[in-house]
């Protein structure tokens, strides 16, 4: 009895304790060697490369492997120095992370220059070798919020997606994080067989049980990179953004944010961490900050489109009813002031044209108090509104988007204690007050007029080769909106044709259809917005331009959207002189100074 007690405390106190024959253990038989996948590239509509990968490789060690080590030759190879050499050698090795026997990191992201050095003196150095690493690289300094970037997993990463290993990379932001499981592909396994001195001594059953690596998907995207970086290059040293789409699809042609960066300096490599810091650290043009995302602004005379839209549907205006103008809207002895403009307004074209701000009260006011109350007339306003797509996300292929703001009944009985009416409210009726949208969301509103009443989400991604998951199907399903009559468009598109046609913004031979917006700012000056589409029949693009603190609409965001428009529709800009100097004179304004 005593001798089988005492066998069976050394049997618990080598299995449990002791870990000198478990690490042995782990150093025999089948050992896995990681193959990893090429990131699938991303090109624009037109073929255009626009992300690519570079090699880049980290050196991996079994320390029980090391003989005879030249340190200082090393370091030097590897251009690190003594302390870095010591700190990433020696691990610690009585937790489960690290074996003496088994391989771990000893040096990431070293350049392939670096490693080509390696390589020639490696067999100096047993125990190191070098494993083959796909970084991200960026063929244009432009769409680094459409494209985003990818970094090292961290442990919350690890633990919420069983694929990921320590030192894999993820994206976290833009197409890349959107489209991860896209893009990753799937990691190869080689497996070998090892003796007890951790030495390879074959292939593990013939290489039965190995695995190729499986490549990323390549991702053909919806941007049009010449239209992007000429939308950057008018948008620079200014705060704001540009969002770009095709109607007939809901296919984003260009998505700016600026102040934006060169998507080079978040690329794998040993400066990416100061460039993130200085990038982050940046509070006065943030140009992390994704505006064509996430800002949320009054639309201004940019909802006015919708407005009449939901005045006609509702029956509380026509197309051809018009209105007295002195100047100012009158309402129990307070007047509230409109813009100079020819007086009276006639119909709705010339109320679009003109942007009569007193009309669009009226009309705001008439929609609410046909309904028992205001409170359902808001609520019926609000309806339509959303089916716009304002006050939720419209559910585009990057993360973070915002929602904007559209107010209801429930917004003023909490503000007002249910002490108001159509007039406390009337600001709505020409984009201002409590509603808010998004950039993306005021671009697609161009494309539901542009439509005559549906859209498409908006998208970045265009199809992924050799997908048949149906992972882009949600894109083709069409939104109606609630305007039920299509001939209600005529009078809005007519007017939005007029208030451009006889302006600076008029694109040569292409019927530009628009509206303005000033946005009220308690910040500072003006905000510039302006949404249009072209051309006026079969429209082929729906924009929107966002310039904070530049004053009138037409003063920078309707110029710079036909900038946009005349180079989408006709692959260059006129050389007519006015249109040379305007175009000049939107490129160099500086606006953050």
């Amino acid at each position: 009895m005593v001798c089988a007690a005492v066998l069976m405390l050394r049997s618990c106190h080598l299995q449990l304790i002791d870990t000198e024959f478990r690490d042995l253990a782990r150093g025999m038989g089948k050992q896995g060697t990681t193959f990893y996948p090429s990131r699938g590239l991303i090109y624009d509509r037109n073929g255009k490369l626009l992300v690519h990968n570079d090699a880049m490789y980290d050196i991996r060690v079994t320390y029980n492997e090391i003989r005879n080590l030249d340190t200082a030759k090393l370091c030097q190879l590897l251009d690190i120095d003594l302390p870095t050499f010591h700190n990433n050698l020696n691990k610690d090795f009585s937790s489960n992370r690290y074996s003496k026997r088994l391989p771990f990191v000893f040096l990431s992201k070293v350049s392939a220059a670096t490693y080509t050095r390696f390589q020639e003196n490696q067999y100096q150095f047993p125990g190191f070798y070098a494993e083959l690493r796909n970084v991200r690289s960026y063929h244009y300094r432009s769409g680094a919020h459409v494209l985003g970037y990818i970094s090292e997993v961290n442990p919350s990463q690890i633990a919420a997606d069983e694929y990921y290993k320590e030192g894999d990379y993820i994206g976290v932001s833009g197409l890349e994080k959107e489209y991860e499981k896209e893009l990753r592909g799937k990691r190869g396994k080689k497996y070998l067989t090892r003796d007890n001195e951790g030495n390879v001594v074959g292939s593990y059953k013939g290489g039965k049980l190995d695995e190729p690596a499986v490549s990323g998907k390549d991702l053909i995207s919806s941007i049009d990179s010449e239209l992007q970086r000429y939308g950057e290059k008018l948008m620079q040293n200014k705060r704001g953004s540009i969002v770009a789409i095709e109607p007939s699809t809901g296919e984003i042609l260009a998505f700016v944010s600026s102040p934006s960066y060169d998507p080079n300096l978040l690329a794998i490599n040993r400066d990416r961490g100061e460039a993130f810091k200085i990038l982050r650290g940046d509070s006065i043009r943030k140009p992390l900050f994704n505006r064509a995302l996430n800002a949320q602004y009054p639309p201004g005379s940019t909802f006015k489109p919708v407005m009449s839209l939901i005045g006609m549907q509702e029956k509380a205006v026509w197309s051809g009813k018009g209105k007295a103008c002195p100047g100012y809207y009158l309402y129990k002895n307070k007047r509230y002031g409109c813009r100079p403009h020819p007086e009276p307004i006639s119909n709705m074209a010339k109320a679009l044209r003109y942007s009569c701000n007193t009309y669009y009260w009226q009309m705001f006011r008439d929609v609410v108090d046909r309904k028992s109350s205001s409170a359902e007339g808001v609520d019926v306003w609000a309806n339509y509104v959303r089916s716009f797509g304002m006050g939720d996300k419209l559910e585009i292929d990057l993360p973070g988007e915002k929602k904007g703001n559209v107010p209801t009944s429930a917004t003023y009985n909490n503000m007002y204690k249910y002490t108001w009416g159509s007039p406390t409210v009337m600001s709505l009726g020409i984009g201002q007050g409590e509603l808010l949208v998004t950039p993306i969301q005021l671009a697609n509103i161009a494309a539901v007029v542009a439509n005559r009443g549906y859209y498409y989400k908006p998208h970045l991604a265009k199809k992924f080769v050799g997908d048949t998951t149906g992972v882009l199907a949600k894109y083709l399903v069409r939104q109606n909106t609630l305007i039920e009559n299509p001939r209600h468009f005529e009078s809005v598109v007519r007017g939005m044709e007029e208030s451009v046609k006889f302006t600076n913004s008029a694109v040569p031979g292409v019927p530009f259809c628009g509206k303005t917006g000033t946005v009220q700012n308690p910040h500072g000056e003006d905000h510039s917005t302006f949404i249009g589409f072209a051309p006026k029949h079969d429209p082929k693009i729906a924009i929107a331009v966002y310039v904070e603190n530049s004053g009138y609409g037409s003063k920078y965001a309707r110029p710079i959207s036909s900038f946009m428009v005349e180079k989408y529709m006709n692959d260059t800009i006129s050389k007519d002189p006015m249109r040379v100097f305007l175009e000049q004179q939107m490129i160099n304004a500086d606006l953050l100074k």
